[in-house]
C-alpha cells in the first residue's frame, strides 16, 4: 500500500471514532502538513456522520470546528509571512516548490481581488493554503483576514461535509430499497 493511501486509511479510521476532533485537527494541520487534504477528510467525515445516524443539525458543530481549525492553521502562515517578510519567506518556500514566480502570481491575484481573494481563496484547492502568504506579506489587517478566512472556510467545510453526508444518505437509501437475493 502506498504511504499516501495508508495515511488516508488511518484518517478514515480515526474519523470513525473521533469525527469532531478529527475535523478540527485535519483542518488545522492541512496548512502545516500538506499531505492531509481536507478535500478527502471532510467528505469522509460527512459520509461517516450519515452512516452513524447523525442528523443534519449534528453537522453544524463539524462545520464550525472545520472552519475554526482552518482559520487557526492558516493564521499561523499569515503571521509568519507578516513577520518574516518576502525575502526570508522565499528562502523557505522553495522547499515546498513555491518559487518567486508562483508567489508573484498569487500576489497579483491578491492585489487584484483584495479582501475577496482571501474569502474565495479558502474555497480553491492549493490556493487555500497559499492565500495566507500574500495576505501577510501585503499586511492585510488581522481582524479582516480572520473574518474572511473563517467565512470562506465555513463555506468550504459546509460544501465538502454536506457532499459526503448526502452521498452517505443516498447509499443508505439505495441499500434499504435494494431487494435481498434468495
Amino acid at each position: 500500500m502506498e504511504p499516501f493511501d495508508s495515511l488516508l486509511v488511518w484518517i478514515a479510521d480515526f474519523l470513525g471514532g473521533h469525527l469532531y476532533e478529527g475535523i478540527f485537527l485535519a483542518a488545522l494541520l492541512e496548512t502545516i502538513v500538506p499531505p492531509i487534504p481536507t478535500l478527502a477528510v471532510f467528505p469522509t467525515a460527512g459520509f461517516l456522520a450519515s452512516q452513524q445516524g447523525i442528523t443534519i443539525f449534528g453537522l453544524i458543530p463539524m462545520i464550525l470546528l472545520g472552519a475554526t481549525g482552518a482559520t487557526i492553521g492558516t493564521s499561523a502562515l499569515y503571521l509568519i509571512a507578516l513577520k518574516l517578510g518576502r525575502v526570508v519567506l522565499l528562502r523557505y518556500l522553495k522547499y515546498v516548490k513555491v518559487d518567486e514566480k508562483k508567489l508573484e502570481r498569487v500576489e497579483v491575484w491578491f492585489e487584484k481581488y483584495g479582501d475577496k481573494a482571501v474569502f474565495l481563496g479558502r474555497m480553491i484547492p492549493v490556493m487555500r493554503e497559499m492565500i495566507s502568504v500574500p495576505a501577510g506579506l501585503l499586511k492585510m489587517k488581522i481582524p479582516k483576514f480572520v473574518l474572511y478566512t473563517f467565512a470562506g472556510s465555513t463555506v468550504w467545510a459546509s460544501a465538502t461535509i454536506l457532499a459526503g453526508y448526502y452521498f452517505g444518505e443516498t447509499i443508505g437509501l439505495t441499500a434499504s430499497v435494494t431487494p435481498s437475493l434468495p
